[in-house]
């Protein structure tokens, strides 16, 4: 393997790296890792007892007892948390949260988002900002989604539901039922324009705050 910087990485005595794997400054390779053949290991991530496949590059990100598929993309600031399988050609992205979850071959993870509790097959597109609600309060509960689907920006998948093949859930959505395959779903309140409104609106706060001695 080819260590940019010795001095400022870290690798447990019971990994396992092949031979050309690159690693950058600042990584810490905790407990029984394996590193497979040709990945790129960028700066900050910490690894614990996870295994990253063939062809891998992993920016800036946790993975605790996780597994990554062959030729995924992990990070920057992505969270792998125990029980996370990433397929192989994922792209998991920035500020994503993995929690005892599958993640399907080809599927995308990009930014902002949730994933704990489900299976979410292959080809699938999870937009930016969704939420796979798994906690009720008292208990956790699972979800699925199917093959090729497309679950657009701040959904929130309400556990336990089963989301069926080239399902494709509009962006805003609330998904609470199943869905059958082939089907568009949309959950959301349609906006109301009301012209010439915004200057009246300002005004009547400004006058509120008058009338309480607010500083405006």
């Amino acid at each position: 393997m080819k260590l940019i910087d010795p001095n400022t990485t870290y690798i447990d005595p019971r990994a396992e790296i092949a031979d050309d794997v690159v690693i950058y400054p600042n990584n810490h390779i905790i407990g029984a890792c394996k590193i497979a053949s040709g990945c790129v290991l960028y700066p900050n991530n910490i690894l614990t007892d996870t295994q990253i496949g063939c062809d891998c590059k992993v920016t800036a990100s946790v993975a605790e007892r996780a597994c990554v598929g062959q030729g995924a993309t992990v990070g920057p600031y992505a969270y792998l948390r125990p029980g996370s399988k990433i397929g192989d050609g994922c792209r998991i992205g920035d500020f994503v949260e993995i929690k005892n979850a599958a993640v399907g071959d080809a599927t995308k993870v990009s930014h902002l988002t949730y994933v704990g509790d489900c299976e979410i097959g292959k080809r699938c597109n999870i937009g930016c900002g969704v939420v796979f609600v798994n906690y009720d309060g008292v208990a956790k509960h699972r979800s699925t989604v199917g093959d090729d689907c497309f679950i657009g920006s701040n959904c929130n998948v309400v556990a336990p539901v089963r989301v069926a093949d080239q399902t494709y859930v509009a962006a805003g959505t609330t998904l609470v039922s199943d869905t059958p395959s082939d089907s568009l779903v949309i959950g959301r309140v349609r906006a109301e324009i009301k012209p010439d409104r915004a200057s009246q609106l300002k005004r009547k706060f400004r006058l509120r705050k008058e009338s309480e001695g607010t500083q405006v």
